[in-house]
């Protein structure tokens, strides 16, 4: 699934191609799709309202209009790009959702999986509930985080998956954090020194502002909105890199599940406090 770095790009790759124009029409093929308001109450709203600005909330594409929140979930296949209305695209066998532009071009949503899903709201609270603070916000100090932390006792991959703790991170900017900062995926958040504190609050905001230089990884289904790669899977230190050795020791890389996840990390660099020695 597409985390803070992939959507951060996506956002800024929509920017120049989308806003000022106004949208002239709404298809779908695919209900469960469109999560709210009923797709003619969103036909009804959204049609006529000029895009005034692209933001991001942890993994949804913000699109503020003139006076209503599209906002866009990609899930684990979603790609969301412009293109002339009579232009074929290869994603275009996906595509379940077209708004049609005054400018003769088309905002599509292709989506193979039909994970992803698509709101129009007033307010982004009303869509995405309790989730955590952005990592890379101004106002998200290293102070706030250790006061996130205090009276957790979670496993700290787990703990770095919860949204409702920090917004955006996800299985791949966790595994890189958690390397760049030598914690084990396995080590309890109640046990961190103030040192590991700072060193985790820094390597979370480092590795997810690299996957944004990088434009995201490009894994699987993840592409920009003009089709290309991102190249953030050409710089990993932890993910994917089961059995090739660490960056920094030679160690062979090992992967364990944490929380339901395949998890990477160097067993000599990122060892338990009970395994060192």
């Amino acid at each position: 699934m597409p985390e803070l770095p992939e959507v951060e790009t996506v956002v800024r790759g929509l920017r120049p191609d989308l806003i000022g124009k106004t949208i002239t029409s709404f298809w779908y093929d695919w209900l469960p799709t469109i999560r709210t308001p009923s797709p003619e109450q969103f036909e009804a709203r959204v049609v006529g309202q000029r895009v005034e600005a692209i933001e991001r909330r942890a993994k949804y594409i913000v699109i503020v209009l003139e006076d209503a929140l599209l906002m866009v979930h990609l899930k684990m296949s979603g790609r969301l790009y412009v293109t002339p209305a009579d232009a074929q695209h290869n994603a275009d066998r996906w595509v379940h959702v077209r708004f049609g532009l005054a400018t003769g071009e088309e905002l599509r949503f292709s989506d193979a999986r039909k994970f992803g899903r698509v709101y129009l709201t007033d307010a982004v609270e009303l869509v995405t509930g309790p989730l955590g603070p952005e990592p890379l916000d101004e106002s998200f100090s290293q102070a706030v985080f250790q006061s996130r932390l205090a009276g957790r006792s979670k496993l700290l991959k787990a703990l770095l998956l919860d949204q409702t703790f920090i917004a955006g991170v996800g299985n791949i900017y966790a595994d890189e954090a958690l390397y760049r900062s030598k914690l084990h995926p396995l080590r309890r958040s109640d046990t961190l020194t103030d040192e590991e504190i700072a060193s985790l609050y820094d390597c979370v905001r480092s590795a997810l502002w690299d996957g944004i230089r990088h434009e995201g990884a490009s894994l699987s289904w993840y592409r920009k909105p003009d089709g290309s790669k991102g190249s953030s899977q050409e710089h990993f230190d932890a993910y994917g890199r089961t059995n090739l050795p660490c960056h920094r020791c030679g160690t062979p890389i090992s992967k364990i599940r944490v929380a339901q996840r395949g998890t990477h990390f160097c067993p000599t660099c990122q060892r338990l406090p009970s395994d060192a020695g």
